[in-house]
């Protein structure tokens, strides 16, 4: 009779683990998703892709954590019997977790009759400026436009961001969304004045991203393909002063070295200049070569003006011609009159001068006259040295001296005094003397050159 007790509990406590193992929670949890992150400057999820399969009865089931982070889904997800269920866990890490790298997250599944599972998240944790990857085409100096990108290289959806790129081409703003591993690209239209004087190269080009009033700062590189062009242009104007102007101009984007060499003759070089003089100057027979050697940057520009004043030789040449006209004609005239006019000493204290006309013959002349005029507020004095005057004409205030003939190379001196009673100052001029004579049965005439005096020269007193 006592066995009878123990026989029944053993088979209530058979009954008791045989319901206790046919209600506990029985399910199947498998991650779809990969390479979730956390970006540690957003208040957003981490999100995972769960697939769980049901191998019990139908049960609702709770998802919790003891880090006390946020989880969801919050309340209880319910899956039937056999059913497959995909489940997208969020879960939002509220105490400090490391900078980065990755981290394992556990967590527990319930059941409604308080049986449980346990399980682990892994996620990388990562900040904003490492979720994106900017870049660009290649840019040469002829580009109207390029392409540039922003990728996400994250399996993390951004939503709404708005960035600007900045580089020494081009600056832009837009704004867009951003999904998990999305890459967005833009067409930029370029002005070719705006990198004109840069070098070919590498340059930084800078994305900063807003997400949730969350910057970061993204540098990518583009590359400025090398070109060179260097074109020369050359103006011709001016007619007695000629110029050129010679124009280097660097058009493409590395630094050219110019050279420019300029040849000149041994004449037009004396009345060359240039602007900025040049840095080599040779001489080969009657040619000169001038050169200039520069290193001209992108979008420089190197002149060098070259002028050549011909007016210069042209009044040397006018010049010439005159002075050569003058002694021509003084050497094919005949008859030659030179005058002079010196300061002499009145006992009445009158301003008087001395005038001396001295005529040669340079050949046979017959009826030599010579005529010579007073000028202005003067009166002649009557004494004359050498030749006495044939007439004096105080109305036409003339004087005239004849001569029958005179030899080859003979000289004659003629002069006279004149006075007055006002005061001279300044410059003083006298008239020109005549000549008229015959020579070969021909009439004529030479002239004498004008005499000056300036009163405030001395002279020495003249006995009279």
């Amino acid at each position: 009779m006592k066995k009878v007790p123990v026989l029944v509990f053993l088979i209530f406590a058979g009954l008791l683990l045989v319901i206790s193992s046919a209600s506990a929670i029985n399910i199947k949890v498998e991650k779809v998703s990969s390479n979730e992150v956390w970006v540690s400057d957003l208040d957003k999820p981490v999100v995972f892709d769960l697939k769980i399969t049901n191998l019990g009865s139908s049960d609702s089931f709770s998802f919790y954590n003891l880090l006390g982070f946020k989880m969801f889904p919050v309340g209880t997800v319910p899956i039937s019997g056999a059913e497959v269920k995909e489940v997208k866990v969020e879960i939002i890490p509220l105490s400090k977790l490391p900078d980065s790298g990755f981290y394992t997250f556990p967590y527990y599944i319930r059941g409604s009759d308080s049986s449980e599972i346990s399980e682990n998240l892994t996620f990388k944790i990562i900040n904003l400026e490492s979720a994106f990857e900017v870049g660009s085409g290649d840019v040469d100096i002829e580009s109207n436009s390029i392409e540039i990108y922003l990728k996400n290289k994250e399996n993390f959806n951004f939503g709404n961001v708005n960035t600007v790129f900045s580089s020494p081409f081009f600056n832009l703003e837009k704004s867009f969304t951003l999904e998990p591993y999305e890459t967005k690209k833009f067409l930029v239209q370029l002005n070719n004045e705006d990198f004109r004087s840069l070098l070919a190269g590498f340059y930084t080009m800078t994305a900063e991203v807003t997400v949730d009033e969350e910057k970061a700062k993204v540098e990518g590189v583009i590359k400025f393909i090398e070109k060179n062009l260097v074109t020369t242009t050359k103006k011709n104007f001016g007619l007695f002063v000629h110029t050129s102007v010679i124009e280097k101009s660097n058009e493409g984007n590395t630094i050219e070295h110019s050279e420019t060499v300029i040849r000149k003759n041994i004449i037009s070089r004396l009345f060359t200049t240039f602007s900025p003089e040049p840095d080599i100057v040779e001489r080969d027979g009657g040619t000169v070569y001038y050169t200039w050697n520069r290193e001209v940057g992108p979008g420089e520009n190197f002149n060098i003006t070259v002028k050549t004043n011909w007016l210069f030789p042209f009044l040397i040449i006018l010049f010439l011609v005159v002075i050569v006209a003058v002694v021509r004609k003084y050497s094919e005239s005949s008859l030659v009159l030179k005058k002079k006019v010196s300061f002499v000493s009145a006992k009445g204290g009158e301003f008087a001068l001395k005038v001396s006309i001295l005529v040669k013959s340079k050949g046979y002349l017959e009826r030599v006259n010579v005529i010579d005029r007073l000028p202005p507020l003067v009166n002649i004095y009557e004494r004359f040295g050498g030749d006495r005057p044939s007439r004096i004409d105080q109305k036409t205030r003339r004087l005239e001296w004849n001569f029958e003939k005179l030899s080859p190379g003979e000289t004659r001196i003629l002069s006279y005094i004149i006075y007055s009673k006002v005061g001279v100052f300044g410059k003083f001029a006298l008239p020109t003397a005549t000549g008229i004579f015959e020579k070969n049965g021909e009439i004529h005439e030479s002239e004498s050159n004008r005499a000056f005096f300036v009163s405030e020269q001395r002279a020495k007193p003249e006995d009279q």
